[in-house]
């Protein structure tokens, strides 16, 4: 029986090593920290969004980079001091521009594919994850971002997401709680919400049930292949410590271009810093004037999930600031102030504020598939929609390694837009 590594233990990795287990395969897991889900799968806006599909590459967004560099509270903040990763990084997005339509239309229906085995994977391990089935109301203040709402659904659609526009008196329907004038929305019923951390810890022990060996606190300091194992050094609180295995799956986020680099291919992902904060809801007042239905504030690019009765998650803002973590004060306000703008009812002296590094390709879709060596396989890269697209990028690259490794049992599932 072949044994695989799978290196990571976000959401990426857990829902991976569960989707090669399930293969039949023999499956170890490793993970830096203690637990898994403890960085980009901690605490992010906890939306099931295939409606926030749309990839950057615009040039709208380079030009809102430009207008926003100096302004410290902008959503998107780009440290001016250069380095060759973040140029290259850049070059490569502006190459991708041509390719938006066709990229938003492809994120859009894998997010849409990965509905069907979430929930049935939730179902079967009777994960309990804060999941909400209320829909997600994208708002928009003026008419010209409404109008671009309108081109961008018609992409949704080609990939199979129906969403529909709402005037401001059916917006004050869908979520009563909402204050402001808006210009108007778009409302995706089939959108959903939950706590990335409740649904990664479970999956996590989800795979442990099917026989994958989950070691934490593995710090680890090279990998190595000579084309049909893979070597895998890593010291932790048993000292240094080598493995080898068939084959092996990155799903590192942000370290996964080291790794890559290290296994002899070009993974150009940059860590894309974003902020969350968690407001407690405290008193009755306050569990009663948040919003129960997601937001996504087209202006602000703050989305909003409702955790239990007791819990609101605001999250946003994107920051190419290198492999800072630092939670910054002047990046967290315009979170605080926001809800107390949009929802006055709600008490904010009790707010967990959090930062997360998200693992992002230059065209702002996941790198899914194979390595040069026959043994390496990589799922990473999937920025601001890990939670969306884990589960159905965790089947493809199962299907892969299925393929390549194993005997087929099910057609292999590899879209042109997501093959190295």
């Amino acid at each position: 029986m072949k044994k695989i590594a799978v290196i990571g233990g976000g959401i990426t990795g857990v829902t991976t090593a569960y989707a090669l287990a399930k293969r039949g395969f023999t499956v170890t897991l490793l993970e830096k920290h203690r637990y898994a889900a403890m960085e980009t799968s901690f605490a992010n806006g906890g939306q099931f969004s295939a409606s926030n599909a749309e990839v950057w590459n615009e040039w709208s967004t380079v030009l809102k980079g430009l207008k926003w560099m100096f302004k410290n509270d902008a959503p998107l903040l780009v440290n001016p001091k250069p380095s060759w990763h973040k140029l290259s990084w850049f070059a490569e997005f502006l190459a991708a521009i041509p390719h938006y339509q066709a990229n938003t239309i492809e994120t859009a229906r894998l997010a849409v594919a990965a509905r069907q085995h979430l929930f049935q994977w939730a179902a079967e391990e009777g994960l309990d994850f804060d999941h909400k089935k209320e829909g997600i109301l994208h708002i928009y203040r003026d008419k010209a971002t409404f109008d671009h709402a309108g081109k961008v659904s018609e992409l949704l659609a080609k990939g199979g997401l129906e969403r529909h526009p709402v005037t401001l008196a059916e917006m004050r329907q869908i979520e009563p709680t909402l204050a402001g004038q808006y210009y108007g929305g778009y409302f995706t019923q089939s959108d959903s919400t939950g706590d990335i951390h409740k649904f990664t810890t479970g999956m996590a022990q989800a795979a442990q049930r099917l026989g994958v060996t989950t070691l934490y606190g593995q710090d680890i300091t090279a990998v190595r292949t000579d084309g049909s194992t893979v070597t895998i050094t890593a010291n932790s609180d048993q000292g240094e410590q080598q493995r080898v295995f068939d084959g092996v799956v990155v799903c590192a986020g942000t370290a996964s271009r080291d790794l890559a680099s290290q296994l002899g291919d070009r993974v150009n992902i940059y860590p894309v810093k974003g902020y969350s904060i968690t407001v407690n809801l405290l008193d009755e007042a306050s569990r009663k004037g948040a919003p129960v239905v997601s937001l996504l504030d087209d202006d602000t690019k703050l989305v909003t999930s409702r955790l239990g009765d007791d819990r609101l998650r605001v999250a946003g803002t994107a920051e190419f600031n290198g492999y800072n973590r630092d939670i910054r004060a002047d990046r967290i306000k315009p979170l605080v102030d926001w809800v107390q703008q949009c929802f006055p009812a709600v008490r904010t002296e009790s707010v967990a504020p959090w930062a997360g590094l998200r693992p992002m390709m230059p065209n702002l879709m996941p790198r899914v598939g194979r390595g040069r060596a026959a043994c390496v396989f990589y799922n990473t890269g999937h920025g601001h929609l890990g939670l969306t697209l884990s589960a159905m990028t965790a089947d493809m690259i199962g299907n892969i390694v299925e393929s390549a490794m194993g005997s087929v049992s099910q057609k292999v599932f590899v879209t042109p837009a997501l093959q190295p």
